[in-house]
């Protein structure tokens, strides 16, 4: 199982040039905004999956919450559908180190992919995170 770890709504804010230049460059405004983006979903959300829609591993992961968590509500963000998101999925690998989706996060900790969760799911795992 992928390591989880805790997210920290200021552990996404690394340090940049960006932060401390008083002319930030367009590309390192695009960053920021991706990063604040990012940061404020999960901070906002109790689940939120990071996925594309024609991914039958993303699919699973959200039926899993349709069926058997029905009253959770899980912020879906599809990549493939956002003209930011390969910005968004490069971001997510450099905080989480997994590039594929689904990239999912419960209570601002990240749990992993699919498998995690449905190994997660199967130890009552989810329940308790939530």
């Amino acid at each position: 199982m992928a390591s989880r770890r805790s997210f920290s709504l200021f552990s996404a804010l690394f340090s940049t040039s960006a932060a401390s230049s008083s002319n930030p460059s367009p590309r390192q405004l695009k960053d920021l905004a991706i990063k604040d983006l990012i940061t404020q979903t999960i901070a906002e959300n109790r689940v939120v999956i990071f996925s594309k829609s024609y991914c039958p591993f993303c699919t699973r992961a959200k039926d899993l919450f349709a069926t058997h968590l029905p009253d959770v509500h899980v912020k879906v963000l599809e990549l493939d559908l956002r003209d930011d998101g390969p910005d968004i999925q490069g971001y997510l690998a450099q905080l989480t180190n997994q590039r594929s989706v689904p990239n999912i996060f419960i209570n601002q900790m990240h749990v992993g992919g699919n498998d995690d969760l449905q190994a997660l799911y199967k130890k009552d795992g989810v329940k308790a995170l939530l």
